[in-house]
């Protein structure tokens, strides 16, 4: 896997109804579907979940292609995760058996239902990210928590750090794959060997990396500083947020979303396994 496959954190610019979307609906459309997708339990369910998620990748416009690049860091975990419930969940249908090892119809269900929640969970995240610049995201995270000001909680320095984590992660894979591919020039091997070898052969890659990312975070406060930047107190913004219809409705679809999962996992209409 190549580190430019992975894409978290960034932002692929456009004109589309998800881009021009409130950044507070997209986060709090976000919240509501990991609860949604958390009580799916069917594949009726699961289902609606995946369609939904189809839909909003359609009106997003981003490409495919990056989403699923985007999934090739979390493959491992997806593999684990499947073969732990695969392995260890208890079941009345017993399907292959050794020695502590148990496979069961309950267990490959488990399993899949598992890796389909996380991917599709991971999706959804990646659209908020796709589809909201960091400027953006910032301060709908800060009007989010606006209300904990009230407690003497910095609500603008924590948005704050966390829209610069998410924008320098695309910054520091970059400078990562920079210095492999001079340690590379210089005949290291980070690919062959056992896995303590190559664990150990990224080692040289720590130190230039920890330097580079404290170099470029000395800079950006410099830059700050020199821009009169001091918290949030007083502070304007040149573009002010405002809900309008869409996302009002969207807001309203993504609770009646939640609501439908929840009903239909009440009602049972359907077995588990149908």
């Amino acid at each position: 896997m190549a580190l430019k496959d992975i894409t978290l954190g960034q932002y692929f610019p456009g004109n589309s109804p998800l881009h021009r979307m409130d950044p507070r609906t997209k986060l709090m459309g976000l919240v509501l579907y990991i609860v949604a997708l958390f009580l799916a339990k069917s594949v009726l369910t699961y289902g609606i979940m995946f369609a939904v998620l189809a839909t909003l990748i359609a009106i997003s416009r981003v490409p495919l292609k990056s989403i699923l690049q985007g999934m090739k860091p979390v493959v491992f975990i997806l593999v684990f995760t499947a073969a732990l419930n695969l392995l260890y969940t208890p079941g009345k249908t017993v399907l292959w058996s050794w020695w502590i090892l148990t496979v069961t119809l309950e267990g490959v269900r488990t399993a899949i239902f598992m890796v389909l929640r996380i991917v599709m969970l991971i999706s959804a995240t990646f659209l908020l990210t796709y589809t909201t610049s960091p400027i953006l995201l910032t301060d709908g995270i800060e009007r989010l928590l606006r209300p904990l000001k009230l407690i003497r909680v910095p609500v603008h320095e924590l948005a704050m750090m966390m829209s610069i984590a998410l924008r320098f992660i695309p910054t520091l894979i970059e400078e990562t794959d920079k210095i492999m591919s001079a340690q590379r020039a210089r005949g290291a091997d980070f690919e062959s060997g056992s896995l303590i070898r190559r664990a150990k052969a990224l080692i040289p890659l720590l130190v230039p990396l920890f330097i580079s990312a404290f170099r470029r975070a000395d800079e950006l406060a410099v830059a700050m500083e020199c821009r009169c930047y001091h918290g949030g107190d007083g502070r304007t913004r040149m573009r002010q947020l405002k809900l309008r219809a869409l996302d009002w409705v969207t807001l309203v679809l993504a609770l009646l979303l939640c609501v439908g999962i929840f009903v239909l996992g009440r009602l049972n209409l359907y077995p588990p396994y149908l």
